[in-house]
């Protein structure tokens, strides 16, 4: 789309469990679970979801289980791979 972009590789520079929550701010933590991570699964956490300060443990530990890519302009965010929502960031 042309947009510039900079980059953060969680597999290299992890989150910390503080940086994930002021990222996250009021949003819905479960929202940045990626659904399709093995532990995700093994966990049944769309059954048994885990509690904020849980999720973000989890996360900052095992960066795969973070929902990806996260896409930041002018504080909007997008989470996850959505075309429609990259193209509204892309136009601001």
């Amino acid at each position: 789309m042309g947009a510039e972009l900079d980059e953060h590789d969680l597999g290299k520079n992890r989150l910390t469990a503080e940086q994930l929550d002021a990222l996250i701010g009021k949003r819905n933590y479960l929202d940045f679970l990626n659904s399709r991570n093995e532990m995700y699964r093994q966990r049944k956490m769309k059954e048994n979801p885990p509690a904020r300060d849980e999720a973000l443990k989890l996360m900052a530990q095992e960066p795969n289980l973070i929902r990806r890519p996260i896409v930041i302009r002018d504080g909007q965010m997008v989470l996850g791979y959505d075309e429609e929502g990259l193209r509204k960031l892309v136009k601001l």
